[in-house]
C-alpha cells in the first residue's frame, strides 16, 4: 500500500468515530480538550488494535466477521444510541440538573469498539495485501485519535447550542451511524 493509499484509508476509518464524537462532546457539560484528549485516546487505541486483531484473524474466519461485523456494530450502536436517548428525554429537574464533565471510561470504549469494527474487517482484508499492519494500524489510530478529540470539541459548541437535549442528538447520531454501515455493506446504496 501506498503512503496516500494508508492515509485516505486512516481517514476512512475514523469518520464514524468522529461523529460519535460530536455526539458525545455535545452531552457532556463543557468539555475541555483533557476530556476530549482522553476520548481521542480511547478511541484511537481501540480504531489502530482493531485492525490488528482482523489481521491476525486473516483467513480462517475472514468469512464469518465479513458476512456479521455491520450487524454486530449496528446492535451496539442502536443499543447506545437508544440509551443516550432515553437519557436525553427523561424528565429532570431543572434545578439540579447537570450534564456530565466526563463519560465513564466503559461507555466511551463500547462506542469505540462500535465504531471501529469496519477496521477489524479491513484487517482482515490486509492480510491478503501487501500492506505493513502495524504502521496501516498507527496511522488508523492517529487519524481517530486526532479527529475524535476534534469531534469531543465541535460537540462542546453543539451541547451550549441545544442544552438539555444534546445527548438526545449524540444518540440519533450513533443510531443514524449504525444504519449507515448496516445500509452499505448491505448493499443498499449504490
Amino acid at each position: 500500500m501506498t503512503l496516500a493509499s494508508t492515509l485516505f484509508l486512516a481517514f476512512a476509518m475514523s469518520t464514524d468515530a468522529f461523529a460519535a464524537a460530536v455526539g458525545k462532546g455535545a452531552a457532556l457539560e463543557r468539555p475541555h480538550f483533557r476530556e476530549a484528549l482522553r476520548t481521542g485516546l480511547i478511541f484511537g487505541t481501540i480504531e489502530a488494535t482493531t485492525p490488528v486483531i482482523g489481521w491476525s484473524v486473516g483467513l480462517a474466519a475472514s468469512r464469518y466477521v465479513a458476512q456479521w461485523d455491520h450487524w454486530i456494530a449496528f446492535t451496539l450502536l442502536l443499543l447506545l444510541g437508544g440509551h443516550m436517548i432515553k437519557e436525553g428525554l427523561s424528565p429532570v429537574d431543572r434545578e439540579t440538573a447537570q450534564r456530565p464533565h466526563q463519560h465513564s471510561f466503559l461507555r466511551l470504549a463500547m462506542t469505540g469498539f462500535a465504531t471501529s469494527i469496519d477496521a477489524m474487517a479491513v484487517g482482515i482484508g490486509l492480510a491478503f495485501v501487501d500492506a505493513n499492519i502495524v504502521s496501516t494500524a498507527l496511522f488508523i489510530g492517529l487519524a481517530t485519535l486526532i479527529m475524535v478529540t476534534l469531534g469531543v470539541l465541535l460537540g462542546r459548541v453543539l451541547g451550549r447550542v441545544v442544552g438539555q437535549r444534546a445527548e438526545c442528538i449524540g444518540g440519533v447520531i450513533l443510531i443514524g451511524i449504525g444504519c449507515l454501515i448496516l445500509v452499505e455493506h448491505l448493499g443498499l446504496v449504490g
